[in-house]
């Protein structure tokens, strides 16, 4: 297992910090996760902020764990302002997508809303007080009402997005790595595990999670999907013009 890299660490102490700060005061969640922009509650840095919050230990262990397995061989080869570039590039990416994803959903709801008679100012205004208004739920499918409503009120946080960013670097890196993955018996080559996995978990749930069945996990997969798409268009930008194999320190 390679050693722990400078800037790796430096994640590592931040992330850590933040998660017990959350735990002994909540109400930092309400400043520091990544509200919907329409939302009273968003702030201008939450995009940053967000990567630095999570949901609970079982959360914040297997991203750190991933950061240091994968982020460390990565700054390895790349150095401490490279690595770190992509880091948040992935993490804020994965807000951007997150926030245009929900801003359909979000906007659909409305027009949906609208078309039935409702007003929209009406509607804001029960939405700005953080109210639903029970009509709602007669209008809406269920799952253009989660949609709607889990647009405006969910939050987002973790380091997630930034996570599936060094996958996909590291897949391009090392296509031909075997990865020992848990329940799995057998090792599967980056180039295999990491788009099926992507494809099948959050392609799949992102898309028919809330209509499947009832199913809502509460993961922000379009979030992942953006911050692994992130890194794929940064990769492929790098690799196209021979960008990764310079060092910025």
């Amino acid at each position: 297992m390679m050693n722990m890299t400078p800037v790796v660490k430096q994640l590592l102490i931040i992330n850590i910090i933040f998660f017990i700060g959350a735990q002994l005061v909540p109400v930092s969640y309400e400043y520091f996760a990544l509200f919907f922009p329409q939302n009273p509650g968003f702030q201008i840095w939450q995009p940053i902020t967000h990567m630095f919050m999570h949901g609970g230990f079982a959360h914040i262990a297997f991203n750190m764990f991933a950061l240091y397995s994968f982020g460390s061989t990565l700054e390895h080869f790349w150095g401490g302002k490279k690595f770190l570039f992509f880091y948040i590039s992935c993490g804020l990416g994965a807000a951007l997508v997150n926030f245009a994803v929900n801003y359909y959903f979000y906007q659909d709801g409305l027009h949906i809303l609208e078309s039935s008679g409702l007003n929209r100012t009406d509607i804001l205004q029960i939405l700005s007080e953080g109210k639903i208004d029970s009509r709602w739920q007669d209008i809406l499918s269920v799952s253009q009402y989660q949609r709607f409503t889990g647009a405006y009120f969910g939050t987002v946080v973790g380091a997630s997005g930034a996570i599936y960013g060094l996958l996909v670097a590291f897949t391009f890196m090392f296509p031909n790595a075997e990865l020992g993955i848990m329940f799995i018996p057998i090792p599967i080559k980056a180039k295999y595990f990491v788009p099926i996995y992507m494809l099948l978990f959050d392609g799949f749930f992102g898309i028919f999670g809330n209509s499947l069945m009832g199913i809502e996990s509460g993961i922000a997969h379009y979030a992942h999907i953006g911050g692994a798409l992130f890194g794929f268009l940064i990769m492929w930008y790098w690799k196209k013009n021979q960008f990764n194999n310079n060092r910025w320190n």
